[in-house]
């Protein structure tokens, strides 16, 4: 886990692994992050891209906070899962 205080992250949340698998790789190959949030997101923020804004230890869900925080500033986690459905994060900075 990299010694960041805090993060700056977007990510998409939806219900199922093969949903997260499926964006990522279209991610991977070229795809807007911030439009394929606004259209495939569970989660409000999806409305902004995927936008979280900035937050520190402790503020998140463990796992979803621990893959944040080990990420480097540009870098799509794997899907991360937590009680909310999965995860992929974007790390977008750090302090």
């Amino acid at each position: 886990m990299a010694n960041y205080s805090k993060v700056q992250a977007s990510h998409i949340l939806v219900e199922t692994l093969a949903e997260a698998q499926d964006l990522r790789e279209k991610i991977a190959a070229g795809a807007d992050f911030g439009q394929l949030a606004a259209a495939h997101s569970n989660c409000p923020s999806g409305e902004a891209g995927g936008d979280l804004g900035w937050f520190g230890r402790g503020m998140m869900v463990r796992p979803f906070e621990e893959a944040a925080f080990a990420l480097s500033v540009g870098q799509l986690s794997q899907p991360v899962q937590t009680d909310f459905g999965y995860h992929l994060i974007k790390l977008t900075a750090t302090a």
